[in-house]
């Protein structure tokens, strides 16, 4: 089956360097830095540490959407709508801001002290969506399929289709397919078909990967060309970790001020004039405040989603 395919080559890439962001949050990011600003429909990537009592506070989103994944600890998350719950290792979050949206999302204070690691991208929605109603879209760990092509290798399919397993679909707006891999040994071969039409990029969490004769360390972005209809790879390192994301090229400008995107200027200013005068689908932001936004215990988490009115 490889033989007929086409290999993408790289296009770039870069090792993520740590920086400060929300309220004493650690990220590394890739996608919305001054490496690389945007990969359509990706706005942003970022490895985030967190831990009580630093976080995500309450804050606004316009015309993206966010895909949430928990490495480790706990991160519970709450809107202005009323949705509130917890996500655990293993557990994705795909939410739609569209029109408007006001969230807060805080890791839990764990007995064990354990941070909240994880990843988070933002994705652009396309322009007729930019004003579409906020949903959530829970994928738990449980859920998502896993396979096995071989003994040293292990892919979780969040979402697209991996060596014959496919996962549940229509996670999000903007069509995008997510693998998380594990390779045991160093050398471990990787292939991952994608749409002629996705932007592709790899991100190594663990360990380091090898793509044709270059070996990328860890925390590297690798983004890849749209020459191809696959990625082929293996493991430099033992017990290798890495996400490996496409999504569709939307053909469409990119106006984004800090968590608000839109595709012309005139339609930032008007998400601006809404958020400042809580209009428009912001309406509900007058005087919201999560309750989570002073922290929240291990051993209140229970009650805490029980409470969800959903």
């Amino acid at each position: 089956m490889t033989k007929s395919m086409q290999f993408r080559s790289v296009l770039k890439s870069f090792v993520a360097i740590e920086q400060e962001e929300g309220v004493g949050a650690h990220v590394r990011r890739s996608i919305g830095s001054m490496k690389q600003r945007n990969f359509s429909p990706f706005l942003l990537m970022d490895n985030f540490t967190v831990s009580h009592p630093a976080g995500f506070p309450d804050h606004p989103h316009h015309g993206q959407e966010t895909i949430t994944y928990v490495l480790k600890g706990m991160i519970a998350h709450e809107d202005f709508t009323g949705s509130r719950g917890v996500l655990r290792p293993g557990d994705l979050q795909f939410m739609t801001a569209g029109k408007a949206i006001m969230h807060s999302e805080i890791p839990v204070q764990m007995n064990n002290g354990d941070a909240g690691i994880g990843i988070q991208l933002w994705v652009d929605l396309p322009k007729k969506l930019k004003n579409c109603e906020p949903r959530y879209r829970n994928l738990r760990a449980t859920e998502i399929p896993i396979v096995k092509p071989n003994d040293d290798l292990t892919v979780r399919v969040v979402s697209g289709k991996s060596y014959g397993v496919e996962s549940v679909k229509d996670l999000a707006y903007t069509p995008i397919d997510y693998y998380f891999m594990n390779t045991k040994k160093t050398g471990t071969e990787f292939v991952q078909e994608f749409p002629a039409d996705f932007n592709v990029f790899l991100y190594i969490i663990k360990g380091s990967v090898k793509i044709n004769d270059t070996v990328h360390p860890q925390y590297s972005t690798i983004f890849f060309k749209t020459d191809g209809d696959a990625i082929k790879g293996c493991s430099a390192s033992e017990d290798t970790e890495f996400v490996l994301v496409g999504g569709q090229i939307l053909d469409q400008p990119i106006i984004q001020h800090g968590p608000f995107v839109e595709s012309d200027r005139e339609s930032l200013l008007e998400v601006f004039k809404n958020y400042q005068y809580c209009i428009n689908g912001f309406e509900r932001a007058r005087g919201w405040r999560s309750r989570i936004a002073d922290g929240i215990h291990e051993d209140d988490v229970e009650a805490f989603e029980k409470s969800n009115p959903e």
